[in-house]
């Protein structure tokens, strides 16, 4: 299943220097690793362990995340805006499977 961020740039065109706010949502079970299922077992964790968003593959901002995150987490954050480009945003799974969503900024 493919899961597909919500995101949201505050400025689609932002001059030099300009603070870009990005407001994101993902859906994500996060489950912790401490919780048993109906039979006894434990449910194996399964966390967004890290988050990088990247402008023209430079990173702007990084977090990383612990099993005391929410599920369906959501996050804000700003960066300067410094070039035009793609805005990646990248979040990374305990198992090293990737959630990305994108969108583009012009800077004059």
């Amino acid at each position: 299943m493919s899961v597909k961020p919500r995101m949201k740039l505050d400025k689609k065109q932002a001059k030099k220097g300009d603070l870009v706010e990005v407001k994101a949502l993902v859906a994500h079970i996060m489950e912790t690793g401490q919780r048993r299922d109906g039979a006894g077992n434990v449910v194996p964790r399964k966390i967004l362990n890290k988050f990088v968003c990247t402008v023209n593959g430079k990173e702007v901002f990084s977090a990383d995340f612990e099993p005391a995150i929410s599920a369906n987490p959501y996050i804000q954050f700003k960066f300067k805006a410094q070039e035009s480009g793609t805005v990646i945003l990248t979040w990374i799974d305990d198992d090293g499977s990737k959630i990305v969503g994108q969108d583009s900024i012009t800077v004059a």
